[in-house]
């Protein structure tokens, strides 16, 4: 199978660490769209053990990816396929009137929305519950309270919207998703809290992954709130995992109002970090966030500067406190949604 015309360089950076099928051919079409600051690997290991070394609580999604691209050969290049899709659909995608083009790779739209035709999504949820004491064993309310978080952040309505700086209202995006539960699952176990290698979804598999969002809501070990996997990870591990605490009205304040799980959903639909897991030339492929060097804590006051411009620090895939966590981007909302288009990857939940 013939190579793309890609330079040797390219072609060592993208692919050095991959297997002999992952470096298999790319097809010609594939030269149309600019991959080339596309990554996979991350520092995530190192960055996120210093931090909890530091005693701050962290997302886990980074360094799970790491693991679960050394486990499984040919993860790599099916990442890469889905992150051409994305940028590919949303290079195609109808403009609306007066939008900009956007100013960098990954398919931001910069100045409005792409068309689709997807209208409201509902994407049904599974809860499973894994509990070694009443306190992990979170109420029928809680999980009601939670998925209402959920589609207050999704939907733009929650009643923090109207602190956004000036300088970024205009991003703030109704994503157009909705997540219904579908079921509840409830686990005794013994096990007093689980590591993040996935032993708890190994315990209690996901069930119809590609058509239902699996949430598996227990104690993680290490000061971790919650862990996502990204689109093309494999069907039996896939959802997410967040801390039983951090479900509205737990314990795990000032991370106890529902935004460890909007944060993670965000990755499970294609989100990275808002900082790029790198310094300010790592990009999350999305071109309406600005750059910076790292994430922020607490409640940071604006202006925020990093990388010669103002972080969007209130946004849900920063680390700041549940409370001064508040909006998705145009952007991102572009680039969640491209995913749940028919032929998509996880085009499946929104019964596509």
């Amino acid at each position: 199978m013939k190579k793309v015309f890609l330079s040797m360089a390219v072609v060592a950076l993208l692919f050095s660490s991959c297997s002999d099928d992952k470096s298999e051919v790319i097809n010609d079409d594939q030269s149309k769209v600019d991959m080339s600051d596309f990554y996979v690997y991350t520092d995530a290991d190192v960055d996120e053990t210093a931090r909890q070394a530091q005693g701050k609580l962290v997302c886990h999604t980074m360094v799970n990816l790491n693991r679960l691209l050394n486990e499984n050969p040919g993860l790599e290049k099916k990442m890469y396929d889905i992150e051409y899709e994305t940028r590919s659909f949303l290079s195609n995608a109808k403009k609306p009137a007066g939008a900009g083009n956007g100013n960098g790779n990954g398919g931001g739209s910069g100045g409005g929305d792409p068309v689709d035709n997807l209208g409201v999504v509902n994407i049904p949820v599974y809860v499973h519950v894994v509990y070694s004491n009443s306190q992990q064993n979170v109420s029928d309310q809680q999980i009601n309270a939670q998925i209402s978080v959920l589609n207050n952040d999704f939907r733009a309505s929650n009643n923090d919207i109207n602190q956004v700086p000036s300088e970024f209202a205009g991003l703030v995006a109704d994503s157009e998703i909705n997540f219904t539960l579908a079921g509840t699952f409830r686990h005794a176990n013994s096990t007093s809290a689980w590591s993040t290698n996935d032993t708890v979804k190994a315990a209690y598999p996901p069930v119809t992954p590609s058509t239902h969002l699996n949430i598996w809501v227990c104690n993680i070990s290490g000061g971790i709130l919650g862990y996502a996997q990204f689109p093309g990870g494999p069907s039996s591990t896939d959802g997410v995992v967040v801390l039983y605490s951090s479900l509205p009205g737990g314990s795990a304040a000032p991370y106890n109002q529902g935004r460890t799980l909007t944060h993670e959903v965000g990755h499970y639909l294609n989100l990275r970090h808002i900082w790029g897991d790198g310094r300010c030339k790592q990009d999350d492929f999305v071109a309406d966030t600005p750059s910076s060097d790292g994430p922020n804590y607490g409640c940071p006051s604006y202006p925020t500067v990093n990388c010669r411009s103002n972080d969007m620090t209130m946004n849900y895939m920063d680390y700041v406190y549940d409370a001064c966590m508040y909006m998705f981007s145009t952007g991102q909302k572009s680039r969640m949604r491209t995913i749940l288009q028919s032929g998509g990857s996880r085009a499946a939940l929104a019964g596509n």
